[in-house]
């Protein structure tokens, strides 16, 4: 526990800092953040990171974080790289004898969709508005420590016992309404230039999809028989174990809040 505590709080000094000044530095830590994901993310299906598709999966990390305000240009450059580095995949698995198969080029496609779509969207959200970030970060802590709570408290039905053992209804419930929290405070501050009702709702949806993004992390780790995704945060695991309700909700803040 202390370990845990410890790392908590020199990964905030550290993050915290970054994600108030935003601009450049928070899109290069994005950067150096989804690269690290992308590697506990291959780590998992055996594939090495400095290898031919992991390079060619990095790669294609690099071109989907294209900041979207660079230019019209970069959607269309976007795509066709993606084409290109599908066919790059898909080639390799002749290459490799089959060594590499379809599964696994599929897999890094997925891979670099996911981590990359994920942390473009942690600046790209950040480049709005501080308060659209502190908001997501809000919703997305209340509502882990909610369905802590009210699973430990009243937790008697589980929620999905196959991927995540200790998780219950209960907590996922609890989670919801602890997410409330969030807007009813900030909008003594801050205006999120939306309804309130439809804020709150937008809110319960975010903090299902931050449940179900975490689901999703332990469904990973439940397939390829791991207990974390990686070990760099001492106490906590990965970067993947951190981030991974953010990587839903980021995405849906932008397009239920900011592209409204």
């Amino acid at each position: 526990m202390k370990v845990r505590t410890l790392t908590a709080i020199i990964a905030l000094i550290i993050f915290l800092p970054i994600l108030l000044k935003g601009g450049l530095i928070l899109m290069l830590f994005s950067y150096l953040l989804a690269f690290i994901g992308l590697k506990e993310l291959l780590n998992m299906n055996m594939i090495k990171f400095m290898s031919v598709p992991g390079l060619i999966s990095a790669l294609g990390i690099l071109i989907i974080m294209l900041p979207q305000d660079a230019g019209a240009w970069v959607d269309d450059f976007q795509l066709k790289s993606l084409i290109a580095i599908s066919f790059i995949l898909l080639s390799y698995t002749v290459l490799s004898k089959n060594r590499f198969s379809f599964m696994d080029a599929a897999f890094c496609l997925m891979a670099v969709a996911y981590v990359g779509i994920g942390f473009m969207y942690l600046y790209a959200t950040r480049s709005e508005g501080l308060h659209y970030i502190l908001y997501a970060f809000l919703v997305v802590w209340l509502t882990d420590t909610g369905a802590y709570i009210f699973g430990r408290l009243i937790g008697k039905h589980k929620l999905w016992p196959v991927i995540s053992p200790n998780k219950t209804i209960e907590g996922f419930i609890g989670g919801l309404i602890c997410s409330l929290l969030v807007p009813i405070i900030m909008l003594f501050f801050v205006d999120f230039n939306i309804a309130v009702w439809l804020l709150l709702i937008w809110t319960v949806v975010l903090s299902a999809f931050g449940q179900l993004g975490d689901l999703v992390e332990s469904g990973f780790k439940r397939h390829f028989g791991v207990k974390d995704s990686g070990r760099i945060l001492p106490g906590h695991g990965g970067i993947l174990d951190r981030f991974d309700s953010f990587m839903f909700v980021l995405p849906l803040v932008n397009i239920l809040l900011i592209q409204m």
